[in-house]
């Protein structure tokens, strides 16, 4: 995967307060038939999304005007759970959201968004649900802290591993991240011969 360096994300929340949101949500299994990320973001939340019609939901708290260009997706607890598939963070970015917080994340998830770019936050319960009481404010993630900052100043730390911050920092995925270092490995390779 090669990507834009994932820095820092500066943007609007849009909030699913729902616990237990698995992937089968996030992207339905029907539309699992294509390798391509591209256009996945139309069937983000699909069943959600849209009536039986085809027409958006209203109800849906994606679809309200508010939510419109959120790039920040604060969700219930144990997002992501059920089967894994990459599909769900391409899905997501592909809708245009650049992270998730939750006060719990599954954790094959977690490993699947973070290959591909998408950065999952996992913070104290209170903090999550003070979020999740407050769609729309705009908050500052710094990817090289991990950070984020409300609008008042309060600033929360995420964990998060050190390789994959690393790979978000440089756009890069873990086969990108070993090519950039093809000639060390090389020079390495040599100087240690098959005996």
């Amino acid at each position: 995967m090669s990507a834009q360096p994932l820095t820092h994300v500066r943007a609007r929340t849009a909030c699913l307060p729902d616990s237990n949101i698995d992937t089968d949500r996030i992207i339905p299994a029907r539309f699992l038939t294509t390798t391509s990320r591209e256009g996945l973001g139309r069937f983000a939340f699909n069943d959600w999304r849209y009536r039986d019609d085809g027409s958006p939901d209203p109800a849906f708290a994606l679809n309200a005007a508010d939510a419109q260009g959120a790039q920040i997706l604060v969700a219930g607890r144990n997002f992501g759970c059920g089967s894994s598939r990459e599909h769900a963070p391409w899905a997501l970015l592909d809708f245009g959201l650049r992270a998730v917080i939750s006060a719990e994340i599954a954790d094959i998830f977690r490993s699947n968004a973070l290959k591909n770019g998408l950065l999952p936050i996992v913070l104290d319960a209170a903090v999550a649900d003070e979020l999740l009481a407050n769609p729309g404010i705009e908050l500052d993630i710094n990817v090289a802290s991990n950070t984020v900052t409300l609008p008042d100043g309060r600033r929360f730390v995420f964990p998060i591993d050190g390789f994959a911050r690393t790979c978000l920092l440089e756009g890069v995925d873990q086969l990108g991240y070993l090519l950039k270092h093809t000639s060390s490995i090389q020079a390495f390779e040599d100087s240690h011969h098959a005996r």
